[in-house]
């Protein structure tokens, strides 16, 4: 596979969207943010309406990295326009931005960080809609992700069933006791060197090369998920958990539980039962056991009613990364599912 580059059959469009919603957030952040949007082989030829595929990061993801080229590997950009190159009816792929000072957003409002839910829904599914050819309807739009971002799969369409009908999440984080709170102890001991305290440990991070101690990428996660589901309504993160100890501080934790995808699907049955397509995949020997949480969200839709042949799971040999070749396979996937 030959390392540069590739001419592909579709286009991709750059794009800068201004945002009101973004503008003045909590953390100074840029209320302009860029848009990427492709279209499949043909758009400009016809008149035809298309599905549209919205694409979401994980935590620290942004959205230069979709371009980012690993040795033996084509990006994502590649591989989704090799999707529709090969005959997989065409979608409008919409990839989003979301990117805070913290790293990620989790896709929600929060007043720790921003309106990033509303965002997504409110401005720039419209937007997109206003100046591309799509199909603007529930049926035809979905939702995919990994990881953070197939957690902000999952939620979307539960909080939003008048936008999005069909979803993916690759290794979405679920299941939240078996992949957050096992990092309490873990943080707990990395702020001893701070004096407990974790914003002692930011001012740090921010002071010199990211990623240069041993335990930065866990309170990097801690602070900045708690930013986005546990934050004062002066935007102040709380931590879920006693930082001298790391026992759970029960009624922060239980913010941070109600936005399990696990267990939000009881209290949104009549949206998962509306979806007319799902996938969901892990790898089995994923760090943070979200291959289980992959397990539980799938039952929890079971028993919510959602019928087994609109629904795609899968676990495959992997941990948490480097599984980017499961994307295309759930594109192509959810591209013949959508309503056309």
């Amino acid at each position: 596979m030959l390392p540069w580059e590739v001419e592909l059959t579709g286009r991709l469009d750059r794009h800068t969207v201004v945002s009101g919603l973004l503008r003045d957030n909590p953390l100074g952040d840029p209320h302009e943010r860029p848009l990427w949007v492709y279209v499949p082989p043909g758009y400009d030829e016809s008149d035809e309406r298309y599905p549209a595929v919205y694409v979401i990061q994980g935590y620290t993801g942004h959205l230069s990295m979709w371009a980012n080229r690993m040795p033996f590997r084509q990006p994502f950009l590649e591989t989704a326009d090799a999707v529709f190159a090969a005959g997989t009816p065409g979608c409008i792929v919409v990839y989003v931005d979301a990117w805070t000072t913290y790293g990620g957003s989790q896709f929600v409002d929060s007043p720790g960080t921003g309106r990033y839910h509303s965002y997504l829904c409110d401005e720039i599914v419209p937007w997109v809609d206003a100046r591309y050819r799509t199909i603007a309807d529930r049926e035809s739009r979905a939702i995919t992700g990994k990881s953070s971002g197939g957690f902000g799969a999952m939620i979307t369409p539960m909080l939003r069933p008048d936008l999005f009908g069909a979803l993916a999440t690759h290794a979405g984080d679920a299941l939240y006791e078996l992949c957050y709170l096992p990092e309490f102890g873990q943080a707990a001991r990395a702020l001893r060197d701070y004096d407990h305290d974790i914003q002692a440990w930011w001012a740090d991070f921010r002071a010199r090369p990211s990623f240069t101690r041993p335990h930065d990428a866990t309170l990097l996660g801690m602070l900045g998920v708690a930013a986005c589901f546990s934050a004062t309504p002066d935007g102040t993160p709380e931590l879920p958990f006693d930082e001298v100890t790391g026992a759970p501080r029960e009624d922060v934790w239980q913010r941070w539980l109600e936005w399990d995808p696990v267990r939000m699907v009881a209290g949104h049955a009549d949206a998962v039962r509306g979806l007319r397509a799902v996938w969901i995949d892990a790898g089995t020997s994923d760090e943070y056991y979200l291959d289980l949480g992959a397990q539980a969200f799938r039952a929890e839709l079971a028993k919510a009613g959602v019928p087994d042949d609109r629904v795609h799971f899968e676990l495959f040999d992997a941990g948490h990364g480097g599984i980017d070749y499961r994307y295309p396979l759930s594109l192509a996937w959810l591209a013949e599912r959508l309503a056309r």
